[in-house]
């Protein structure tokens, strides 16, 4: 046989043990499950809940069709959608505050990226009717500007057309925050002594998020799939940005000199130390141009993992839920594993240049980890178990919003490659290739003649 399968099943079956033993320990822990439920009485429910979807669509599902389009160089369309964007999102920053339920004001953070997402879009769309000739404020008040631009756009265009991406690109991630941080200000979460938390669970499940999408785009398109083995292995990358991060959450995480140690300094940075340990590792071994694949991004993604499920939180819901993440990211670590050993075998891809389907599980369980994490917030979760629900309810549901993410990533990559003429396998044949297509016809009409033959 060509593949080994017998790894892959067994670590499914490692995992489903993991996950029913931690299902047996955990139903010891169910205290205050039948306590008294909390009274919650949100002010305007339903109206908060549509402004919420309609700033999800406009805001953050939106930006990113519309920098899908962008980066296939449909310029005209995502000026289109950047107006959209724009009236709406001013139509916000006026009128529609996502206001508490104690005070009813929005918090300054939330406030504070609306602001910060419309002056972005409105930059964008000067830099995009700049370049193609309609800003009015330059044609009205620097006409000459404005026609050399139109006259010599081969000279400036380059550097202005990557500037609109790049703004495009990082207007979808601010919608991402934008529609997260919106949760947070309805429920007024966040104040207080739980600031620290909540920036921790917001920005590394986010990170968490983001390298979901990174692995989800080197997995789908085709040319980097299919790239040039004289180049450093994707590791090499992930083994610097794990360095950097780790670098960062050891001298963050506690005030070094400045205050005692708590069970969660030692925690965190410990993960740290971990992180950049392991990286350095990383790098050296995967530091020559020849495409060498490395295990040690993954197997911090396991200790960390490990590291996360055995953390006792100050309830049994917060206790379950940061252990299924650590269980999920363990997932993300071991699957990683195998699709490099035993189903790639050290390669970029596969010998016939197709996605494999055990290779979509990195990247999802990588999502899952993310949503999770930001999910595992201590109000959030002080609220989940005050309406009556349990850890085994909330991780569902916040598994259900994973695969959601998850496809939206999916959608966004294989928009874009059909935007340029491609689909996941190379270009896309009835458009890029047309004797292809003239082919399949012929060899129909030559089984039927003879069939007729016969």
């Amino acid at each position: 046989m060509r593949r080994l399968q017998f790894p892959g099943v067994a670590m499914v079956t490692v995992l489903a043990m993991m996950l029913i033993t931690r299902g047996v320990l955990a139903d010891g822990g169910m205290e205050g499950m039948d306590d008294p439920r909390v009274e919650y009485h949100p002010i305007n429910p339903g109206s908060k809940t549509f402004h919420w979807l309609m700033s999800v669509a406009l805001l953050f599902l939106l930006p990113s069709i519309s920098a899908a389009f962008l980066l296939a160089d449909k310029q005209h369309w995502s000026l289109m959608f950047h107006f959209v964007l724009l009236g709406y999102s001013v139509f916000e920053w006026m009128f529609l505050p996502f206001a508490d339920n104690t005070d009813n004001h929005e918090n300054k953070t939330s406030r504070g990226t609306s602001t910060f997402i419309t002056l972005l879009l409105a930059a964008n769309i000067f830099i995009g009717t700049f370049m193609n000739g309609s800003n009015w404020i330059m044609n009205r008040f620097f006409p000459s500007a404005a026609g050399s631009s139109l006259n010599n756009g081969n000279a400036n265009s380059g550097v202005l057309c990557k500037v609109f991406k790049t703004l495009s690109v990082i207007i979808a991630l601010t919608g991402w925050v934008r529609v997260c941080l919106a949760v947070v200000a309805l429920f007024g979460f966040c104040y207080d002594k739980h600031t620290g938390q909540c920036i921790a669970h917001g920005i590394m499940g986010t990170a968490f998020v983001f390298y979901a999408m990174v692995l989800t785009i080197v997995l789908i398109i085709p040319w980097i799939r299919k790239r040039d083995t004289n180049r450093r292995s994707q590791e090499f990358y992930d083994s610097v940005v794990m360095c950097a991060w780790g670098i960062v959450n050891t001298f963050t995480e506690h005030r070094w000199g400045k205050e005692g140690w708590s069970m969660g300094d030692y925690q965190h940075t410990a993960m740290g130390i971990i992180w950049w340990a392991g990286a350095l590792v990383g790098v050296f071994l995967t530091r020559k141009k020849n495409n060498h694949r490395s295990l040690i991004p993954a197997l911090l993604l396991i200790f960390t993992g490990w590291s996360m499920s055995q953390h006792h939180q100050h309830s049994a819901i917060s206790t379950n839920v940061h252990a299924f993440f650590g269980i999920a990211l363990m997932s993300a670590g071991f699957t990683r594993v195998i699709e490099i050993c035993f189903i790639l075998h050290d390669k970029n891809c596969d010998d016939s240049g197709k996605i494999l389907a055990f290779q979509y599980m990195p990247p999802f369980f990588m999502t899952l980890s993310g949503i999770l994490f930001m999910a595992a917030n201590e109000e959030q979760l002080e609220l989940a178990l005050g309406l009556g629900s349990d850890h085994s309810a909330y991780i569902l549901v916040g598994t259900a919003a994973a695969f959601v993410v998850f496809l939206w990533l999916l959608l966004m990559v294989n928009l874009y490659l059909r935007l340029v003429g491609f689909d996941e396998d190379g270009p896309f044949q009835p458009i890029a290739i047309n004797g292809n297509e003239y082919n399949r016809v012929n060899d129909v009409q030559e089984f039927e003649l003879e069939n007729m033959s016969d």
